[in-house]
């Protein structure tokens, strides 16, 4: 697995994988696998305004923290860092070393001082608790080993009314996209409410949105969402960019 967005190196050798005997249950389902440095230039996907489209939609305002994770080589780290102004806050994350200091270099070149990189483990994103209005994972959901782990790890980091904004193709997992159906389940299964999903081709398939709600489960009770969830147009909330 490797959180960079389809937008970083390789798997570096002997990098430590998710515990299988953590008590949580296996994904069934494939594995994407990383095929090309970057999945497109920043100048095309500024033509579309794609960081801009995400960034309006998810609600990223002045002044609040938001998390990058699998940040890669930093598109929406630095555009977040200057949508939140000097007193927000971004925390990039990623888990491949060699990614991280690039990003931390680019982020000093840019003088983001209100940006801060850090590197993450496959199954847990090592947030600080209560911390974040927002959390985006752009085209790297589908590259997580251990998703039930890494959600419900991931969730106390959440500040009151957080929220986790997904962006995936519409496909399945081995072809570097998520079946919406399938996002939607993995996520219920760890206790967050899906708030809205629409189709957004200028960031190369759709944008969900989801917070936590109820209680966190104990990992022996999270139930595994059965593979083979195809990928449906039917399962996106049309709607305008």
């Amino acid at each position: 697995m490797l959180l960079v967005a389809c937008d970083g190196g390789a798997r570096t050798p002997g990098e430590k994988r998710a515990d299988p005997g953590s008590g949580f249950p296996a994904a069934d389902r494939p594995v994407a696998s990383i095929v090309s440095a970057r999945w497109s230039t920043e100048e095309a996907r500024d033509r579309l305004k794609e960081a801009d489209r995400v960034m309006n939609l998810a609600g990223i305002k002045r002044d609040m923290t938001v998390a990058d994770i699998g940040a890669g080589e930093g598109y929406y780290t630095i555009r977040l860092g200057q949508r939140v102004g000097k007193e927000g806050r971004v925390v990039a994350e990623d888990i491949v070393p060699q990614v991280i200091e690039r990003l931390g270099e680019r982020v000093v070149r840019e003088r983001l001082a209100n940006v801060s990189v850090r590197l993450g483990l496959p199954a847990d994103p090592r947030l600080p608790e209560a911390s974040f209005d927002r959390v985006l994972m752009v085209h790297m959901y589908h590259e997580i080993e251990s998703p039930y782990e890494f959600l419900w790890r991931l969730r106390p980091s959440l500040a009151p009314g957080g929220q986790v904004i997904v962006v995936d193709a519409n496909r399945p997992t081995e072809q570097h996209g998520t079946p919406p159906n399938l996002l939607r389940c993995e996520f219920a299964a760890v206790g967050y409410r899906l708030i809205s999903m629409r189709q957004m081709p200028s960031a190369g398939g759709y944008l969900a949105i989801f917070g936590a709600e109820g209680a966190r489960p104990e990992p022996n009770m999270i139930k595994a969402c059965r593979s083979g969830v195809r990928a449906t147009p039917a399962a996106i909330q049309q709607g305008s960019e």
